[in-house]
């Protein structure tokens, strides 16, 4: 069993500067055990660091085991796709119409040729006329 160490000097007992919490096990404990040889060869007892965020930590990588997750991930990255294609191609990295109405109107314009590219692609294309 790992001890929590306590320490009274800091403004929050037991979590160090860097925001980790100390688990200490006893020499006693750590001396009986079986597993000593490959857990601390070369220390006395077995000591821990862990963050004060691994809690979250552990919460967000079992929402990334999800199959849920998964097909948010695909979502977001096309959503990206088309705003990195904004800021490149058609250059809107920083508005040029001036106040929030302006760069909403530049965007809309921007979003609207997005779209028709977009829909010229699914349009197909005539079959050319054989020679005659």
């Amino acid at each position: 069993m790992l001890h929590y160490r306590h320490q009274f000097a800091r403004p929050r007992i037991g979590v160090d500067a860097e925001g980790l919490m100390r688990y200490r096990a006893t020499k006693h404990d750590c001396g009986a055990c079986a597993l000593k040889p490959r857990c601390c060869p070369n220390r006395p007892a077995r000591k821990l660091l862990r963050s004060i965020h691994e809690g979250a930590r552990d919460m967000a990588w079992d929402i990334a085991k999800t199959e849920a997750y998964a097909v948010s991930r695909r979502q977001r990255k096309k959503v990206e796709m088309l705003f990195a294609h904004l800021k490149r191609i058609l250059d809107l990295s920083r508005p040029r119409l001036r106040g929030p109405n302006g760069a909403r109107d530049e965007f809309h314009l921007a979003a609207a040729a997005q779209n028709l590219r977009k829909l010229a692609k699914l349009v197909p294309l005539p079959t050319p006329a054989p020679a005659s």
